[in-house]
């Protein structure tokens, strides 16, 4: 139980921030419950890894019990948040009701359709462990149907769309490009994969965005050598399940589109209206309260926070997250303590993006660079955000087996086999 001396933070969401948060925050002036839907941290950046069968999801996948097992003031609830009443300082969810003396805010982002109920009911997306392990059940499902396909069924199987080409449309489809080459023709030696098409579509004028020209050509290049369709400066106008409508008037036959367009905060209940933003991020200040509250506070994806830097607010970042949440229990520390706070200011470090083996873009404040040494990179800081060293050597050893034996061989179909969708 909490203790009168201590004063009571839930914090609502297991991802980057609140993981952070929660490990910085000091352990004598705070007690801390922990609710989250799922009762694991999620490695987001290696999704794509998961889906197309590189990596086990147990690999990247963190039982929350287990990262706090050392920390007696950490108690955790697996329930969905549905209401805050900031009047008495109590969250509704659905396993009953809890008081705080803070509140941190931490739930990430979903996908954004734009409002498009029909894309979104018949496209796969990939903001968790469970849609990672949707889409790789997916597509070995596909070509396990191909095997027996007519030929007219066929066409829609081989084509794969990705919409969206930001660092998770790239690399998703630079991993489909590499295990179409060196890993499926062996599992599948009746088909004949020079017909799967990878398209990938992006509405913007390039691909990786919000990158340098650097990482922009060279992606772009990498991605054409290895035989990804391009199509930029084009939006999907519908999907429903069969046949990809797009703005260009252009119509694919596909079963398969994986949609990593865009992002939308995750909604919860009792915020005015004005805090919130068209793309549902809660309004903050500099040290992330949320504006309409002194106990409230939003971190990472979820929270908008305009500076002279960022007069947009910052990107939806994992170094963004870990660096709000490290200076807000810092801050919650400091308000305790009747000190003054400290603004945050991020320091952008950087960015990178993979698009298969030996391939890579980095980009640094004052360098950007790719190939083999960016590839190099991309690795070591990846395996470096890994929570534990168990993971660390499990990811490592994978994926050095994967680059000298160009196979993998984690392409299991874990599914009920009425769910199926695949050539219903």
């Amino acid at each position: 139980m909490n203790t009168t001396s201590k004063k009571k933070v839930i914090v609502v969401g297991g991802g980057f921030a609140g993981i952070q948060f929660i490990k910085a925050l000091n352990e004598k002036l705070f007690d801390v419950v922990l609710i989250d839907k799922i009762n694991h941290h999620q490695f987001q950046p290696l999704f794509y890894q998961v889906a197309t069968s590189q990596l086990e999801p147990s690999s990247i996948s963190f039982p929350l019990r287990n990262i706090f097992k050392k920390k007696t003031n950490v108690q955790i609830r697996l329930a969905t948040v549905l209401s805050i009443d900031k009047t008495q300082k109590i969250i509704t969810t659905n396993i009953g009701e809890f008081d705080y003396d803070y509140l941190v805010i931490a739930i990430g982002c979903i996908t954004n359709f734009f409002g498009n109920e029909t894309i979104k009911q018949n496209s796969l997306t990939l903001k968790s462990t469970y849609d990672a392990i949707t889409i790789r059940n997916h597509i070995l499902q596909t070509f396990e149907t191909i095997i027996s396909a007519s030929e007219e069924e066929k066409e829609s199987l081989f084509n794969f769309v990705i919409v969206g080409a930001g660092p998770t449309g790239v690399e998703m489809a630079g991993a489909f490009a590499e295990i179409k080459k060196e890993v499926l023709p062996k599992d599948y030696r009746g088909i004949d994969f020079s017909r799967l098409n990878i398209m990938l579509i992006e509405g913007t004028k390039n691909t990786l965005n919000s990158m340098s020209s650097k990482a922009q050509i060279a992606s772009r290049n990498y991605l054409q050598n290895m035989e990804v369709k391009i199509y930029t400066e084009t939006f999907v106008k519908n999907y429903d399940g069969n046949v990809l409508t797009l703005s260009t008037g252009e119509t694919i036959k596909t079963k398969t589109v994986i949609w990593a367009a865009g992002v939308t905060g995750n909604k919860i209940e009792g915020f005015n209206p004005e805090i919130i933003t068209p793309s549902n991020r809660l309004k903050v200040n500099r040290i992330n309260k949320v504006f309409e509250s002194d106990t409230i506070f939003a971190l990472g994806d979820i929270a908008y926070m305009e500076t002279p830097q960022y007069p947009k607010a910052h990107p939806q970042l994992a170094n963004v997250a870990i660096n709000q949440a490290k200076l807000l229990a810092k801050n919650l520390y400091r308000i305790e303590k009747n000190k003054p706070t400290t603004n945050f200011e991020y320091k952008d470090l950087g960015s990178m993006a993979t698009i298969g083996r030996n391939k890579a873009v980095v980009d640094l404040p004052f360098l950007h660079f790719s190939g083999y040494f960016a590839w190099l990179t991309w690795i070591f800081v990846h395996l470096m955000l890994i929570l534990s060293v168990k993971n660390k050597l499990i990811i490592f050893i994978n994926w050095a087996w994967a680059y000298i034996t160009k196979d993998t061989s984690l392409a299991l179909i874990l599914s009920q086999q009425n769910k199926t969708k695949v050539g219903n």
